[in-house]
């Protein structure tokens, strides 16, 4: 028997109508479509690629252990998350050994910051694996935001907003341009680095960029907490183009 491919799909940022014509034609085409959630939640990737998935399509829901509920400095996050990927990719593995194709949805691209590296890296070795890339969720915030990010020789970084206040001051002193994420409770965080830098009148805060419900403000303007589809752009020089 032919073992199946796993397909890993980036769905994009939040709008379906910015899913790739080849990430619509392979989730249409999978008689398997696997995708990661919260315990009491569709997915978000799941909702983005709803209208290509076929009826009679065999789903595979992995649900998170948890999120937030744990700290990933905790020693029992990286163990709980490990097992958990573990199982996940074992669940795909064996219907991939009865030579059945799957589609493994992501949000935006797979390969930034996706749940599905953890899986490609536990499945290459062993089962063929494909990537269709997607949009990423800063190309879609800076889209909806109409911010031109790098202009010239600008450097971009992208940083995760769970760093040591410390190390996110500095990186925002050397860069141009920067993209900062996972934004949520460490928001408080951001701002104090963003004040060290004296950077805090560039950012722009966007919050579910390309969704029905996005919402795009300065930085120092935003109250309220952030939600996980949330970053802060602060965009290179403006001066010459």
């Amino acid at each position: 028997m032919t073992s199946g491919t796993v397909h890993i799909v980036g769905v994009g940022p939040g709008d379906p109508e910015l899913l790739t014509l080849k990430a619509a034609r392979v989730i249409g085409q999978s008689g398997v479509v696997a995708y990661f959630c919260r315990h009491d939640r569709m997915g978000h990737a799941r909702r983005i690629a709803d209208a290509h998935i076929s009826e009679g399509t065999e789903e595979l829901r992995f649900a998170y252990p948890f999120t937030i509920e744990r700290a990933v400095s905790d020693p029992s996050y990286h163990d709980g998350m490990g097992a958990f990927y573990d199982e996940c990719a074992d669940r795909i593995a064996a219907v991939t050994a009865a030579g059945r194709d799957v589609a493994l949805l992501c949000e935006g691209d797979p390969f930034l910051y996706g749940s599905a590296m953890y899986l490609f890296d536990r499945l290459r070795e062993t089962v063929e694996c494909r990537i269709v890339p997607g949009i990423t969720g800063m190309g879609g915030c800076w889209s909806e935001a109409a911010i031109p990010m790098t202009h010239g020789d600008d450097v971009l970084c992208v940083l995760p907003a769970t760093m040591p206040e410390d190390e996110l001051a500095s990186w925002l002193i050397k860069t141009d341009a920067a993209v900062v994420m996972k934004l949520g409770r460490n928001l408080p965080k951001l701002r104090s680095a963003l004040e060290r830098a004296g950077r805090s009148s560039e950012a722009v805060y966007v919050e579910r960029g390309t969704q029905q419900d996005s919402r795009v403000t300065r930085l120092e303007d935003m109250d309220g907490p952030a939600p996980y589809f949330s970053l802060a752009l602060l965009p290179g020089r403006r001066g010459v183009r």
